[in-house]
């Protein structure tokens, strides 16, 4: 029980660290592309048609891997252990917490796979498998996968958080994690 433990954390955070340099360069790429599309238009009155595509499926992507390390540092609108609280009451919160974000991921992950009357080929990836970007030579399928990344990337760290992750990744600092220590 031990290794499966050690395992869910390690998986957790390695998974935070490529998703951390992903999400990185999707915001370069973001930024240089709206400073392309920004330049082209107004010195050279001529924008190239990709531009806007681009930045907005690096955004989607940034978005999604964000919302990953948001939750893994929890900066989530959620419920947390505070010191002294009881063992009991950080059970219950840390099942609410549980309960929240599976009732809100499970059913979006299941329609990425199915779409109505379970028909697969209906659902939202294979859906996107068919279709290619306007201005981009490639299908949407690249974007649209993003989403159970990103669903995926969520329920290990809850499952490394259900193991003892108790803590905000590469953070210590209370400021910086986002809470606040009253004295």
């Amino acid at each position: 029980m031990h290794g499966f433990r050690k395992a869910i954390l390690a998986l957790s955070g390695g998974l935070d660290r490529v998703i951390s340099g992903c999400t990185i360069v999707f915001l370069v790429v973001l930024v240089a592309v709206v400073m392309l599309q920004v330049v082209a238009r107004y010195v050279f009155a001529s924008p190239p048609p990709w531009t806007e595509e681009a930045a907005r499926y690096a955004m989607i992507w940034a978005g999604l891997l964000g919302a990953t390390m948001s939750f893994k540092r929890r900066f989530d609108p959620a419920l947390f252990k505070e010191p002294g609280q009881s063992a009991l009451l950080a059970t219950a919160s840390l099942l609410m917490q549980s309960a929240i974000v599976l009732i809100y991921l499970l059913p979006i992950l299941w329609h990425t796979v199915y779409g109505p009357y379970m028909n697969p080929t209906r659902g939202f990836l294979l859906r996107h498998s068919r279709m290619m970007a306007d201005a981009l030579p490639f299908p949407t399928i690249l974007v649209a996968i993003s989403v159970p990344i990103m669903i995926v990337t969520i329920l290990i760290h809850l499952s490394a958080r259900w193991c003892g992750d108790d803590r905000p990744a590469d953070v210590s600092d209370p400021e910086i994690s986002g809470r606040q220590v009253l004295d």
